[in-house]
């Protein structure tokens, strides 16, 4: 039976005031030699929730924040739970097309950019009609987000938020066409904190280290696990393997949640002095590599075990660190006691153990829904059953395996790309006909997105210079999504009803990339 968790807060404001009224003195968040304590911390959203209130904004209002890593991004996100607005995370990649639709889906009443960033929003501002308010962080002057965060009171009283209500909108791709957004609750993001603190059996003198965007998930998660269990959070401004084990080590980090394409490119890169004298006791880690999970553990001398999940359901499952049988097997261990999984045929029907099928599962945490969005919803939420779209199986010991997915998108070193978007990009290009993006396998990223392309009549890759439409989907585009490699076809396989074929465009036993453009060398490959 499933159990059900009663949670001591009724937000995560509340967490937070709770914990800063116990340990007040105790740094809550560290970046680049920079500490907040948990009660200066409380006291700093505090004055951000006066400010953002002061603009008139209204429980559940949506705010944009497009910034870089440090002490204020978490700041900004634990303000806007004081005081019951909505999160929309920005991408600091995205550019005028991803923004575009992100701010206009969401019609996200008040934005938080950092200067950095400012001139991507001030581009579109005059199609954002919801847009009535535009903070500037960052930058100099009476005018700055920061000068008036200053001038605001400490105090605020929390009122009218509980754990159900809406903290989030995340915006993840999806199968086709543009990103969707989950609506994720303050017990959503409890409940992942509560489970990971738990079988992290997490001590009083724990310090906890994130590498990834905190307008990911990851970071916000893992902050309120920290504040669950009283410690630390170590940020940093982004994933430098150069500098990975020396930033563990002189922060006396104890354990890290990564993705798993990172220990691949930490195995990639010379041994040195501080990758064996860190006190690390515990990874975990999403995507772990089978063939190098051993390797992983002797060489960086402490146990790495899987935790898989999504967006729009939180952990799904979790590997116990005293599992030693796990190493290698690819296992993904169990479900959370709060949730319910199974393997299903196209069909719905639970498969037997061994045969593969989709990952579907039930129980808490789980999203409201995708924002705007019920179609998907009803697609991807069936009889209270979530279709994760990736394939699996279960092995007769009962634990849960990942073998592909149904998706039609790219995963690249922990991004998905949705294929569809991608394409929209490239067949606006005047000298595009048609376009069709795949995942193509890699050792270091998992996975790079590959475009066909047929060009228009008349068209030869001389006319058409293969970097000019990487550089044409550059300035719509992420970075990441922008394709590493290109092939110009005469042309597509398609359906009756003029869909894609794609699964016609995998060449078997031959190098996907042979013949085509490979952006990072500026080459084709023979």
């Amino acid at each position: 039976m499933m159990e059900t968790v009663k949670l001591p807060w009724q937000s995560i404001g509340h967490l937070l005031r709770d914990t800063s009224g116990r340990v007040p003195d105790r740094t809550l968040l560290v970046f680049e030699g920079e500490t907040i304590s948990y009660g200066a911390a409380d006291a700093r959203s505090n004055r951000i929730a006066n400010v953002l209130k002061g603009l008139g904004l209204a429980h559940g209002d949506r705010v944009a924040v497009m910034m870089p890593n440090g002490i204020d991004f978490p700041l900004i996100w634990l303000a806007l739970a004081k005081a019951g607005l909505v999160l929309v995370p920005v991408n600091t990649e995205y550019q005028q097309h991803d923004l575009q639709y992100i701010l206009t889906d969401s019609a996200a009443a008040a934005a938080i950019v950092h200067v950095d960033y400012l001139s991507r929003i001030d581009s579109i501002r005059s199609s954002l009609p919801a847009l009535r308010n535009l903070l500037v962080a960052g930058g100099a002057g009476e005018s700055s987000f920061e000068r008036a965060v200053d001038a605001a009171s400490d105090r605020y009283t929390i009122y009218g938020v509980d754990e159900a209500a809406l903290l989030n909108i995340q915006y993840t791709s999806g199968t086709t066409g543009f990103p969707k957004g989950c609506m994720l609750t303050h017990r959503y993001w409890m409940l992942i904190a509560h489970y990971g603190k738990n079988a992290l059996q997490l001590r009083p003198d724990d310090v906890h280290f994130n590498a990834q965007p905190f307008y990911y998930m990851d970071g916000m998660w893992n902050l309120v696990l920290c504040m669950m269990a009283e410690i630390s959070l170590v940020l940093v401004r982004r994933f430098s393997v150069s500098a990975f084990w020396q930033v563990i080590v002189e922060n006396k980090v104890t354990f890290f949640y990564c993705l798993g394409t990172m220990p691949v490119m930490l195995m990639n890169r010379a041994p040195d002095e501080y990758e064996r004298i860190h006190k690390v006791r515990a990874v975990s880690c999403s995507g772990i590599v089978p063939e190098m999970h051993a390797q992983f553990e002797a060489r960086f001398g402490c146990p790495w075990r899987e935790a898989y999940g999504t967006t729009e359901s939180g952990t799904e499952t979790m590997v116990p660190f005293a599992d030693l049988a796990c190493v290698g097997t690819g296992s993904l261990g169990l479900p959370l006691p709060s949730k319910e999984a199974r393997i299903v045929d196209p069909s719905g029907q639970t498969v037997k153990a061994g045969e593969i099928g989709e990952f579907t599962s039930r129980g808490e945490p789980i999203m409201l829904g995708y924002w705007n969005n019920p179609e998907a919803t009803a697609e991807t939420i069936r009889d209270g059953w979530f279709y994760s779209g990736d394939l699996g199986y279960m092995d007769e010991g009962g634990q849960f395996h990942i073998a592909g997915r149904t998706k039609d998108m790219v995963r690249r070193a922990g991004e998905n790309i949705s294929a569809a978007e991608v394409e929209g990009v490239l067949v606006a290009h005047d000298k595009v006909t048609l376009a069709a993006v795949i995942p193509v396998p890699d050792p270091v990223r998992g996975e790079e997105a590959k475009a066909y392309i047929v060009l228009k009549d008349g068209e030869t890759r001389d006319t058409v210079p293969p970097q000019s439409i990487l550089d044409f989907a550059k300035s719509r585009l992420a970075a990441f999504k922008v394709p590493r490699y290109l092939e110009y076809v005469a042309s597509l396989p398609l359906t009756p009803s003029e869909r894609v074929e794609k699964h016609k465009l995998v060449k078997s036993r031959i190098d996907q990339r042979t013949g085509s453009y490979d952006a990072t060398v500026r080459e084709w490959l023979r």
